[in-house]
């Protein structure tokens, strides 16, 4: 039987998004506090009694987030048209990599939109 977790992570970043026509709001830099959900799906661990340590999950997405947080996404290799889009796949293949249990993850660029990658 398997379980899913999810583990919620917060950077703050600036961003433009340069393939926009200038008139839009979003093609000039502006910042968002972007909520990062991670989902991973698995089996329980019958000895020690969970998938996966929550703690393990964090210390893996911490390099990760160290490239996101509190900076340009644009500057970020990979992130030059940094939608919410492309960010949630660039850090779903970089978090892959370490978390073979993940299967989504989403961000929310507002409390109101949230995009998930891969569906």
């Amino acid at each position: 039987m398997n379980f899913e977790l999810k583990q919620h992570f917060q950077i703050e970043s600036a961003r433009f998004l340069p393939h926009l026509p200038k008139d839009h709001p979003c093609s000039r830099m502006h910042g968002h506090s972007f909520k990062i959900v991670l989902t991973l799906v698995g089996p329980l661990d019958q000895k020690i009694g969970w998938v996966i340590d929550y703690h393990e999950i964090s210390k893996i997405m911490k390099p990760l987030l160290e490239q996101l947080d509190h900076r340009v996404l644009n500057e970020v290799s990979g992130l030059e048209n940094p939608t919410s889009e492309l960010l949630a796949k660039w850090i779903y293949d970089h978090a892959l990599k370490n978390l073979p249990a993940l299967k989504c993850v989403s961000i929310m660029e507002t409390p109101a939109t949230e995009c998930r990658y891969p569906v």
